[in-house]
């Protein structure tokens, strides 16, 4: 196991979307530190003796992975009682996975759009934690739900996104009321844009390229930034800070705009045609 700060060993994480992009970094950074990991999927994209390869080589446990819909409430329950024949209890519980169509234009709205993106982004924080409880008769110490700048920030085609993420942000400070006698800390983690096959299914394959004439690549969020700051929330040494919304994007968020952009064109020596 790692020697890196702080120790996980014996706890338990699970984290829904766990092969790939922030759920699998995530996985990496509670791996190394000791925890034992249940990764579910859904739709099997992924390479199982790759993230095996990638535990084995931080000198993580091996995970767990479970094809489960998070979307599906039997999944869940059929998960649940998978995992009660092996643990005790779930310690951590990371609610990461977010589904939703690309909007378009306004005649794409439809309630049936608007409820499928809240049945992924947002209502899994909510079932998961109802059937940890059910399952196990605890609570999760530490629940984080992975949220996005969308709700403050426009994106293309992110209506519903944004929409499913705001629910889920409300629920995170509304849980963390009704949850407050059990011990429970929940926040929400807020990230810009990660270079991650998520965003290219979101924005298209074009909008990396393009990026790079205005962006400068450290202004890009890294998938292991946002876990670390992830790890750091549920190591108990934050446990004062609950029910919140916390943005991790190296304050890009602030001063990323127009003025900004016309600063670097300005340093480039570069005019208006």
């Amino acid at each position: 196991m790692s020697g890196s700060f702080p120790d996980f060993s014996g706890k338990t994480v699970l984290i829904t979307g766990g092969t790939r992009g922030i759920g699998l970094e995530t996985g990496l950074s509670f791996g190394k530190r000791g925890a034992t990991c249940i990764l579910t999927y859904s739709w099997g994209d992924h390479d199982e003796a790759a993230i095996y390869k990638r535990f084995k080589d931080v000198n993580a446990p091996d995970p767990i992975l479970v094809q489960a819909d998070v979307s599906n409430l039997e999944d869940t329950k059929v998960l649940m009682e998978l995992l009660k024949q092996r643990f005790s209890k779930i310690d951590i519980f990371i609610s990461n996975v977010s589904s939703a169509q690309v909007v378009n234009c306004f005649e794409d709205y439809s309630l049936k759009g608007l409820k499928k993106s809240i049945s992924y982004s947002t209502w899994p924080m909510v079932a998961y934690t109802k059937e940890i409880f059910n399952t196990f008769k605890h609570y999760p110490k530490y629940i984080i739900g992975v949220s996005s700048t969308g709700p403050d920030d426009y994106s293309i085609g992110y209506d519903y996104v944004a929409a499913s993420k705001t629910v889920m942000e409300v629920f995170v400070r509304y849980i963390n009321f009704r949850l407050r006698e059990h011990g429970v800390c929940i926040n929400a983690v807020r990230s810009r844009a990660i270079k991650t096959q998520s965003l290219e299914n979101t924005f298209g394959k074009d909008l990396e390229e393009f990026t790079k004439q205005f962006v400068p690549d450290n202004y890009w969020i890294q998938p292991e930034e946002v876990s670390e700051a992830i790890v750091a929330l549920c190591s108990g040494y934050c446990d004062i800070i609950t029910g919140q919304t916390i943005t991790v994007d190296k304050g890009t968020s602030f001063f990323d705009n127009l003025m900004e952009i016309y600063t670097r064109a300005q340093k480039k020596k570069l005019k208006p045609a």
